[in-house]
């Protein structure tokens, strides 16, 4: 993932809030990496509503434009 791609929301593998999980299935822009637990890397996205969130890289899928 890179800054600046467009990215769609295709799956989330934690419990989350009810604003996260309206994001599933939304395209957003990535805008940052995020470092999560120490192992892994997420990337923040933000969206047309100029909310963001944070996710994990596999919960993500390129938008081919």
């Amino acid at each position: 993932m890179d800054i600046g791609q467009k990215v769609k929301v295709y799956r989330i593998r934690d419990r989350v809030s009810s604003a996260v999980a309206g994001k599933l299935g939304k395209v957003g822009t990535v805008k940052e990496y995020k470092m999560t637990d120490g192992s892994g890397v997420g990337v923040v996205v933000q969206f047309d509503d100029k909310s963001a969130t944070w996710f994990f890289e596999d919960e993500l899928k390129p938008v081919e434009t």
